[in-house]
């Protein structure tokens, strides 16, 4: 969070700083953290817009859409000035470009600016629309922040061509940023689509809590409701969750439900346990298994009985009597479907905490 107001702070006195890519696996607050940098750019009167990148997404289209917004909300229209005007003009060239049937240009009544954003290459064409709104930003003493969530998910060209854009940007000293989140793949493939991405961005990782942190998650909603927990039903919840915060909420919720007084006892802890698998199965692991074919599903539990690390992909292959070059491709599809990634050459993990539990209590080898 103080990165982030920093971040703001930079731009709008025009100097430079890395903008954030956040990493974690799935459950581990990363999208919550994007809804609260929103809250303090609103805060600071700056313009935020918001996406969640899907692999349906036609990105150029999201992007015109996104743009649009940014560029309404710096300004009515009727209070435009020379920048904001243009940023207009170059929107219309970039939209007609990416949607040519002109379902994109609602209200934008003027010409487009020709050799502006009508390329037909993503690269150059994004770069002339970020460029033109962040001078549009600039005109209007504010600027804007672009947030968006599950840019794993973006193509390579994709992703180029959004880094390639910011980068110029910078050069240019606009205020305008993004503020990413990923799973751990993101700074890979952020480094895979150019090189200087690294010093365009920060990569903060997040996780697991430690223990006092998870304790503190637990015990400090429940007392200002006047309910207390023993220190071994913490200790419990700690252990059974590893720390991680969706985890710890279920099991909050579920235990404030189950316990019928204060305070809640360690019995209270393992009664409930059945109850909050029950939960987590069927609102957090089994829709994403339900996304796999038979295949994958039988990759993804010979991982698990492999164990909660990551695993080679030449002994999950073994398990299943096949060759890595074999189960490549279904590695290839669970790793595009955002079930696994690649922590290092020829590994590969599960993207869902203790998804390796999940899979041996419900699945058959």
């Amino acid at each position: 969070m103080e990165s982030f107001e920093i971040l703001l702070d930079r731009l709008r006195r025009g100097h430079t700083e890395q903008s954030m890519l956040i990493t974690g696996l799935r459950g581990v607050g990363k999208t919550v953290l994007l809804t609260s940098f929103e809250e303090r750019a609103r805060e600071r009167d700056w313009t935020t817009v918001e996406a969640e990148i899907t692999k349906s997404t036609e990105f150029g289209a999201r992007m015109a859409q996104l743009v649009r917004r940014a560029l309404f909300q710096l300004a009515p229209k009727a209070r435009w000035k020379e920048h904001a005007a243009r940023a207009a003009a170059v929107l219309k060239s970039f939209q007609v470009t990416v949607a040519s049937d002109g379902t994109l240009s609602a209200g934008l009544d003027m010409e487009a600016a020709e050799g502006f954003a009508d390329s037909g290459e993503l690269n150059e064409d994004l770069t002339d629309l970020l460029v033109a709104l962040g001078e549009a930003a600039h005109e209007q003493e504010s600027g804007v922040v672009f947030l968006i969530d599950e840019v794993h998910f973006l193509t390579t060209p994709e992703l180029e061509a959004l880094i390639a854009a910011l980068h110029k940007t910078v050069q240019r000293q606009l205020p305008i940023t993004l503020v990413g989140a990923g799973l751990p793949q993101l700074p890979r493939l952020a480094g895979e689509a150019k090189s200087y991405a690294e010093r365009l961005f920060k990569f903060p990782q997040i996780g697991q809590l430690t223990a006092a942190e998870a304790e503190q998650a637990l015990v400090d909603p429940a007392e200002r409701l006047g309910i207390a927990y023993e220190s071994q039903a913490v200790q419990a919840i700690v252990d059974y969750t590893e720390g991680y915060p969706y985890f710890l909420q279920e099991y909050g919720n579920v235990l404030w439900s189950f316990a019928e007084a204060s305070p809640i006892t360690a019995t209270n802890v393992k009664d409930a346990c059945t109850a909050v698998e029950a939960k987590l199965d069927g609102s957090f692991f089994r829709v994403r298994a339900e996304r796999t074919t038979e295949l994958e599903l039988r990759y993804m539990r010979a991982m698990a009985e492999l164990g909660s690390e990551p695993q080679q992909a030449k002994d999950v292959a073994a398990l299943l009597g096949r060759t890595s070059e074999q189960m490549g491709p279904t590695r290839s599809r669970l790793i595009d479907k955002g079930l696994l990634y690649t922590p290092g050459h020829g590994l590969a993990a599960f993207t869902v905490p203790q998804f390796d539990r999940f899979m041996r209590r419900t699945y058959q080898l």
